[in-house]
């Protein structure tokens, strides 16, 4: 790994454990073993590395949730995939926690891939949900829209109970949460 790749995953590993606030360019270079020269000659400064870095998080965030959203199955399994699926709840959405930090909501910039990333799974879990009911898996009386939203913000809260419980029960059970309700308007298979 070069130095601007260390440079990078020394900054996403901060971000998602300090914010960005937290997160000096001092402690960026040990991490990745990198002097402040090589920073500089690699980045800007601090804002335009922790850019790259949230970029790439987002990317890996999307690139995971991908894979579940377009794997085989029914439109609830699939979902029931993304939100069963392995993740360290106990240290948050790695994106999530960044609309916690003032810097990053203050800088349009550093805030925009965070939005988009936020936009863009709800807008992929209601076309996901919006499929379902279009083949007859989900009740028309569901709203693809609102439950996508819906999904997110219990997912996004889900880590914070999780957090401030120090257990991941919290947000298994909101995620079972969001399962009955969609199992709630899942029709039965034709035969």
């Amino acid at each position: 790994m070069d130095t601007a790749e260390r440079l990078v995953e020394s900054t996403r590993a901060l971000l998602w454990e300090r914010g960005y606030t937290g997160t000096s360019p001092k402690a960026i270079q040990r991490l990745a073993g990198a002097g402040q020269g090589s920073m500089y000659h690699h980045f800007t400064g601090k804002p335009e590395l922790a850019l790259t870095a949230i970029r790439r998080t987002a990317s890996e965030l999307r690139a995971k949730a991908e894979e579940p959203f377009s794997a085989p199955g029914t439109a609830v399994e699939r979902v029931t995939a993304y939100l069963r699926r392995e993740r360290d709840v106990l240290k948050g959405c790695p994106i999530g926690r960044l609309t916690q930090d003032p810097e990053v909501m203050a800088d349009p910039a550093l805030r925009a891939p965070v939005g988009e990333t936020l936009d863009w799974l709800r807008g992929r879990l209601a076309a996901l949900l919006a499929e379902g009911r279009e083949r007859g898996e989900l009740a028309a009386a569901l709203d693809p829209v609102t439950t996508a939203a819906t999904i997110v913000a219990t997912l996004q809260g889900g880590y914070v109970l999780a957090r401030a419980a120090g257990s991941a029960a919290p947000f298994d059970q909101a995620v079972s949460g969001i399962l009955g309700l969609l199992a709630a308007h899942t029709l039965p298979a034709e035969p």
